[in-house]
């Protein structure tokens, strides 16, 4: 038999099919993978470096969705806005993924890279540097909380009795579509004029 012209399997197939597993069940293994593809979980340990590898390879597919040329802004609240929209937006399309991606460290080398740019921009800005990293973590507190909501169902209270809550029954009532966007960029902003006040020069 001749070779196929593509091979079996590669770093890219195992993260497209570990990522699917993720999408369905919210966590994944090798065997799993292995069996999806077809091949003995042996051969997925040929290919990467274990199930850490396989994280932080996860973690560079939906990391591939934002965009750091927002960094680029000229000013650093826009650049931190535009980057934080992005990187909900990436993260949104696999809600799934947040809690292994949030719960292991980040080794991936082209995420790492973007942590730098986002570091970088701020320091350029004027920021302290004691202050730079609780200011990303907290806006990467606000993107992930966001990206779940996202995925949730559209009305999260459900009342058996609204005569018992009638407040909370009115403003539900009242409550406008997209309501995770609106909730978003409120929290966006207050997050902002919190950094402009209290942590930019």
């Amino acid at each position: 038999m001749g070779r196929p012209r593509r091979p079996l399997l590669d770093r890219e197939r195992i993260t497209t099919t570990a990522l699917e597993i993720v999408d369905e069940k919210g966590e994944f293994s090798v065997p799993q993978i292995a069996k999806r593809l077809g091949v003995q979980t042996a051969s997925v340990y040929h290919h990467v470096d274990g199930r850490d590898g396989i994280v932080e390879l996860l973690r560079e597919r939906v990391a591939t969705g934002i965009d750091a040329a927002t960094l680029d802004l000229p000013h650093w609240d826009d650049a931190m806005a535009a980057w934080a929209r992005s990187y909900r937006s990436a993260f949104a399309a696999h809600p799934r993924a947040i809690p292994l991606l949030m719960t292991s460290p980040v080794r991936a080398p082209k995420v790492l890279h973007q942590y730098e740019k986002a570091v970088g921009r701020l320091l350029d800005a004027g920021f302290a540097l004691p202050d730079v990293m609780p200011v990303i973590i907290a806006l990467e507190n606000l993107v992930l909380g966001s990206a779940l909501d996202l995925a949730a169902p559209e009305t999260m209270w459900e009342l058996a009795d609204e005569a018992a809550t009638p407040r909370l029954a009115r403003a539900l009532g009242a409550i406008p579509e997209g309501r995770a966007d609106q909730a978003f960029e409120l929290a966006l902003t207050g997050y902002l004029s919190h950094v402009r006040a209290a942590y930019a020069p």
